[in-house]
């Protein structure tokens, strides 16, 4: 049903036609109104039969879901940033014990200092922990992402991310097609659990495993993930057949073809960037962009496939691994390995600052002309920066930066 809709309700009525039995929630901006909307579905009996937990942390929702999913439920929660933080040690439990839970991650940055606006700090810190993650460029595709995300996690038994841009999606208003009930019943069938928990039969899950086993173990959990880069797409196609709209998948390459430069984000700044590359295409410019929907497991093949042609590479980061730079670089460049080309890391948007327009024509510009360094921040001001490291070098007492800079910002308006 196409309707005009906020980005969180049009998730939370997809996961909604998933049929989830036991919801955890714990509410967090920016991912509140998503739960919210939940509860009330569970509420007027519009989602039943379905147990919605109020739990008292995130580390509890993450426990609880656990806990359900092992009992044999198709279980969902959603989260984002210090939430996210707080529950994982439950999050490597949930992958290390093979369970195929749903969460939605509202990608927001954490502190300190503390900030409540948009990057991708929060998923990507646990890109190692063994889940899926799956990055949604606009938010028909973050709801589309839901079903396929059920589908993949219960063919695999492994547990998946769904992230999407706090605020700048979760909180916007557009026109989406939420699926229809019947629709997603046909796509995603009655949750059958590879394991169950049967108090008639008690076994112990998440048992101590020594050094002679546990290589063998970790190495089941890669070999899933590599599993997953063939049913990925395999699920989206079969989405688009059911649907009609190409969402998920490995990546989706815009205007590569014969690019030159090709520049490479996750999640809703895709958007800006296409824009940016139609106006600089009609200026002659050969550039693409080529969005990662599925960041774990990696798609090497796939990226080196586009990738492989072009004669420089632009990453855009909105994380930064402090001490090295890029967090998506470092796995194209793996993809990219023994090919010679230009590579550039450019750190932007952290903490939601906005990415505009202009910005990006005047870094794709000093891309293609030679111009730009190794690693770049985006709009960085110098000028605070520098400020700040020269009172540090001046007095061991030189106070915490963030207050300082933010009185330094005041001083300058």
């Amino acid at each position: 049903m196409l309707k005009q809709t906020e980005g969180s309700r049009a998730v939370a009525e997809t996961v909604a036609s998933c049929r989830p039995e036991v919801i955890a929630a714990y509410p967090i901006s920016p991912q509140t109104h998503i739960v919210e909307q939940l509860s009330r579905l569970v509420k007027s009996g519009a989602l039943k039969p379905c147990e919605y937990v109020n739990v008292e942390s995130e580390y509890a929702a993450m426990s609880l879901c656990i806990g359900a999913s092992a009992a044999g439920a198709r279980t969902y929660t959603a989260t984002a940033s210090q939430g996210l933080l707080y529950m994982v040690e439950a999050l490597y439990n949930a992958s290390g014990l093979g369970l195929p839970i749903v969460m939605t991650v509202a990608n927001r940055a954490i502190g300190a200092p503390i900030n409540i606006w948009n990057d991708h700090s929060d998923s990507m810190s646990q890109r190692d922990s063994g889940w899926i993650q799956l990055y949604a460029r606009d938010n028909q595709e973050a709801a589309d992402l839901h079903p396929q995300a059920f589908r993949l996690a219960e063919e695999l038994s492994l547990p998946v991310m769904v992230c999407m841009d706090g605020f700048v999606l979760t909180h916007a208003w557009e026109r989406i097609e939420v699926p229809e009930q019947a629709q997603v019943d046909a796509f995603l069938a009655p949750y059958e659990p590879r394991q169950v928990l049967d108090p008639d039969e008690p076994v112990s899950i998440g048992a101590m495993v020594g050094p002679e086993a546990f290589t063998e173990v970790r190495y089941l959990a890669h070999a899933k993930q590599m599993q997953a880069l063939e049913a990925i797409p395999d699920i989206a196609r079969e989405f688009r057949r059911a649907f009609g709209r190409d969402s998920g998948g490995l990546i989706h390459p815009y205007r590569c073809e014969r690019a030159g430069t090709i520049v490479v984000a996750l999640g809703s700044v895709l958007g800006t960037v296409c824009d940016v590359v139609d106006e600089m295409r009609a200026d002659g410019v050969r550039i693409g962009a080529l969005g990662i929907t599925s960041f774990r497991p990696f798609p090497l093949e796939a990226v080196r496939t586009v990738l492989g042609g072009a004669r420089r590479v632009v990453v855009l980061e909105r994380a930064l691994a402090v001490g090295v730079g890029g967090i998506v670089s470092q796995n194209v460049r793996t993809a990219l390995s023994g090919i010679r080309l230009d590579g550039h890391t450019v750190v932007a948007g952290l903490g939601g600052r906005p990415i505009t327009k202009e910005s990006l024509h005047r870094l794709f510009a000093d891309a293609v002309g030679g111009r730009l360094g190794h690693l770049e921040f985006l709009d960085l001001d110098t000028g605070l920066v520098e400020r700040e490291l020269a009172r540090m070098a001046q007095s061991r007492r030189s106070g915490p930066s963030a207050e300082n800079i933010l009185r330094d910002v005041g001083s300058n308006r």
